[in-house]
Order: C-alpha cells, then structure tokens, then sequence
C-alpha cells in the first residue's frame, strides 16, 4: 500500500507554518484514506451513538473542520 496524494491543502496552507498541528488526509493505492489526527479514543470512545462501534485495534482521531473543508474538493463522488 502506497499513499497516492493528499486531499486538499498541505498544512502549512492551513496555518500550521510551525509543524504544531498538522492533520492531514491522504489517498492510499486501495482506495482507502489515512488521516493524521489527534487522538481522542479514551475522550470521544463512551460518547459513540449507540449504532455505532470500533475495533479494538481502531482509534478515533479528531481533524480540523478546516482540513475537511479543504479536502472536499479532491474526494470523489460516489459513482
């Protein structure tokens, strides 16, 4: 698996000129997406609705609203 290119804007673009934060989202080769993020699995774990579960080796992180918005214009629609 290989990462084929970032959505959106580089982090700098976003204002993180000192590298203190720096969420990301990239495109892998299977077609998945990697997401830097902070880490919120002990916070935001009890809190999951009740539909909604995660593996023990899955972590949820946080992005920036900012990241996402910027990276919208690179995720493809459902064909």
């Amino acid at each position: 698996m290989k990462i084929v290119r970032r959505m959106g804007v580089p982090p700098r673009e976003r204002g993180s000129a000192a590298g203190q934060s720096c969420p990301d989202i990239f495109e892998l080769s299977d077609g998945s997406f990697a997401v830097i993020g902070r880490e919120a699995t002990s916070e935001l774990d009890p809190l999951l609705p009740g539909d909604a579960s995660r593996a023990e080796y899955e972590r949820i992180v946080i992005i920036t609203r900012e990241t996402l918005l910027r990276a919208k214009k690179d995720i493809p629609d459902i064909e």
